[in-house]
């Protein structure tokens, strides 16, 4: 099971920095997106992997460490803000620029326009 965890990881952050990398606004947001997940599941993995186990004390001897728990709910919170964050930039410099270039360089549409 760790196996597959850990290569579901790995597959997330190769896709997150092939997606960053790319001239568009659209898929450096899915990447950083795909990042985030990733991010996530190494949090979540952090509290060590256990099934059947209760998420508070008191139940049983055994438990799982709530702060992985916590500190994942937290950064989904913080990751959905700064997704919308993105793509409002993504949409206002659509709307500055003419395009959705990521390095900022006005594409002409026609030679005959300067």
């Amino acid at each position: 099971m760790e196996v597959l965890y850990a290569s579901c990881v790995g597959f997330l952050v190769a896709s997150g920095i092939y997606l960053i990398l790319r001239a568009r606004t659209f898929p450096v947001v899915l990447g950083l997106i795909m990042l985030s997940y990733a991010v996530n599941l190494f949090l979540f993995s952090a509290g060590r992997l256990t099934i059947n186990k209760a998420a508070v004390l008191g139940i049983g001897s055994e438990y799982a460490d709530p702060l992985p728990q916590a500190l994942v709910l937290t950064a989904i919170v913080i990751g959905f803000a700064m997704t919308a964050f993105v793509v409002i930039l993504a949409i206002r410099g659509r709307a500055d620029l003419g395009n959705d270039h990521v390095d900022g360089h006005m594409v002409k549409k026609n030679k005959e326009q300067k």
